[in-house]
């Protein structure tokens, strides 16, 4: 069976997660350039994610981490990435699918990107044929509905931001320096 449209949004999602991985590839093997830092937002319940117990019950959705001064062991994969970073002085080892990330930020260059969640099941889905809504943990919301999006754009007012179902253009011109 053939989609009876293109998925633009889902390629455009696609491509932005590449342009995360190849800063990740950037730093991991330069490191960070001047004031440069990442803001990475994800969906800790996201298949495929690794976090410790700990970290889990204190981030049971979401988690947005810092990427500047203290990181460790930072290695990229084609479908994720991993690192090592403190959180109240406890290294913590995070595993992280790049398509569990919601949102991606580097401030010093007013640089951000928002994503389309990914769906996924929270259960198997049952092979008596019947269909069956799945719930998705980080939401409680069934169907294709989107988790919540992080937002880093500070100056961004509740006016410009269109409801969840619309078409959105991107527009990468506001995170140019002029």
């Amino acid at each position: 069976m053939t989609q009876e449209t293109i998925d633009y949004p889902g390629m455009i999602d696609h491509a932005m997660r590449d342009v995360v991985r190849q800063a990740l590839i950037h730093i991991e093997r330069y490191g960070l350039p001047g004031e440069h830092h990442f803001f990475i937002s994800f969906q800790t319940n996201y298949p495929g994610v690794t976090i410790s117990p700990q970290l889990k019950a204190r981030y049971p959705q979401e988690i947005t981490i810092v990427i500047q001064h203290q990181y460790w062991d930072l290695k990229i994969a084609q479908d994720h990435f991993s690192l090592m970073l403190s959180f109240n002085n406890i290294p913590e080892k995070l595993v992280v699918p790049f398509d569990a990330l919601t949102a991606f930020a580097d401030p010093s260059i007013k640089f951000g990107l928002q994503f389309h969640g990914k769906k996924f099941a929270a259960h198997p889905v049952p092979k008596s044929g019947a269909e069956e809504k799945v719930a998705c943990p980080a939401t409680g919301k069934t169907g294709g509905e989107k988790p919540p999006m992080a937002s880093f754009e500070e100056e961004a007012s509740k006016e410009d931001s269109a409801p969840a179902n619309d078409a959105k253009v991107v527009s990468l011109e506001s995170f140019r320096k002029r």
